[in-house]
């Protein structure tokens, strides 16, 4: 047993003994075709073990925000070919899965469940299917686990938003507690938290709720709380009322629609380029995107978009950083060193980023350019910034250096080294 992995540690706890069967709650007076009809699902499976499946079709015309379903559809599908969004996940490829889970509380602990698990994918006609599983019974976990499993044999990449850190390790704590292969073992996983961070992070945050109102145009009325969707479900165990619990549906359908916009936006902008970015962030983004992609000539035009926009001191200095590493990458030293100055030359340019750039020009000076005294400067005005012993001693070391060598220069002529 690999006690390192999820898998071997859950078998650890699990031994070879099999998980006791937990008692199915009433439904309340509630019976099963009533909460059906009330949840638009169907049941599936027998009375030993059943589970309801709720389906929706939303049509590539029905608008959604700004933009139609059917445009979501056109950008993801375009970009598949080639992608670095899509194919920087190994092994990646169609078709896409997109998924997201309601669970009884936030802590991904051993009592943790997932009672919807809901999925998503584009048709060939450009309309979004869902299809949700929801646990009306405790005991018929295992039985939503394998239906949803087949789900996941089908998809070649899943996406989330905070999946892997919390949606997949859930799921596979619960396939392994029920002795069930974990189908998303290995498989391609885009969790779009982290594309969305580095694209729209902003003072408001960077919730799915923000994000689909902020960059899709989609502003929910009347959507359930978070806070709210566990007592809401322990509810419905109770009573059997699925009225309640239909929001919660629904508000989870508008998780699975905003994930797909924000990925269909991202891919958008990996095909049309910088000219299709709204403002500097995006366009900083999406180079960074490219360049992780290895797709360095495409990003540099993205990276100059950041810096020509009325951008922050932040963004611009990134952007400038971004650049300056390239040129370096290339061996165009003296091309990098003038991004690094003018880096330098952004007001109010994060201490850190202009640290790095007095670092970078007083090695170019020394070493490459063999202005020894611009060397010094650059070394000196490091010193300007707020920097922990071990960098400041760093910045001493080479002005001891250089003090040296410009002695030596002055009694000996030019140095050649």
């Amino acid at each position: 047993m690999d006690a390192s992995t999820l898998a071997g540690r859950v078998r650890g706890i699990l031994g070879t003994q099999v998980p006791a069967a937990v008692t199915p709650p009433a439904r309340g007076s509630r019976p099963p075709e009533a909460i059906a009809a009330t949840l638009g699902g169907t049941w599936q499976g027998d009375a030993r073990a059943q589970r309801l499946v709720v389906e929706r079709h939303y049509a590539a015309g029905d608008r959604y925000g700004s933009r139609r379903i059917g445009e979501f559809a056109d950008a993801l599908r375009a970009a598949t070919a080639g992608s670095p969004l899509v194919y920087g996940q190994d092994g990646a490829r169609p078709p896409m899965m997109f998924f997201d889970l309601e669970t009884t509380g936030l802590s991904g602990g051993a009592g943790t469940l997932a009672f919807l698990v809901g999925c998503g994918w584009f048709d060939e006609d450009g309309g979004f299917r869902t299809r949700q599983y929801v646990l009306a019974r405790l005991a018929d976990e295992p039985a939503l686990l394998e239906a949803f499993g087949a789900d996941l044999a089908a998809a070649g990449l899943l996406v989330s938003f905070n999946g892997r850190s919390f949606d997949a390790p859930l799921l596979e704590t619960r396939f392994l507690f029920h002795r069930l292969p974990w189908i998303g073992e290995g498989r391609p996983h885009l969790d779009m938290l982290h594309p969305a961070r580095r694209f729209w992070r902003d003072e408001a945050g960077c919730s799915l709720g923000v994000l689909e109102a902020q960059v899709l145009g989609a502003r929910r009325t009347g959507d359930v709380p978070g806070f709210e969707i566990p007592a809401r479900y322990f509810q419905f165990l109770r009573d059997g009322d699925g009225r309640p619990l239909g929001e919660v549906l629904e508000h989870n359908r508008l998780d699975l629609l905003s994930l797909a916009g924000l990925m269909a936006r991202v891919a958008h902008l990996t095909e049309a380029g910088p000219t299709a970015a709204r403002d500097a962030r995006e366009a900083l983004a999406l180079g960074h995107l490219l360049a992780r992609a290895g797709e360095h000539v495409k990003a540099r035009p993205a990276f100059e978009r950041a810096v020509a926009s009325e951008a922050d001191a932040g963004v611009r200095a990134a952007a400038l950083r971004a650049l300056a590493l390239d040129a370096r990458r290339r061996r165009a030293f003296e091309e990098a060193a003038v991004f690094w100055r003018r880096l330098l030359n952004v007001a109010n340019s994060p201490p850190a980023m202009a640290r790095e750039a007095t670092t970078a020009l007083a090695v170019h000076h020394e070493h490459r350019a063999r202005d020894l005294a611009a060397a010094k400067a650059f070394a000196m005005r490091g010193l300007d910034y707020d920097v922990r012993a071990g960098r400041a001693e760093a910045i001493r070391y080479r002005l001891a250096r250089l003090d040296r060598k410009i002695g030596r220069e002055r009694a000996e002529g030019p140095l050649l080294e």
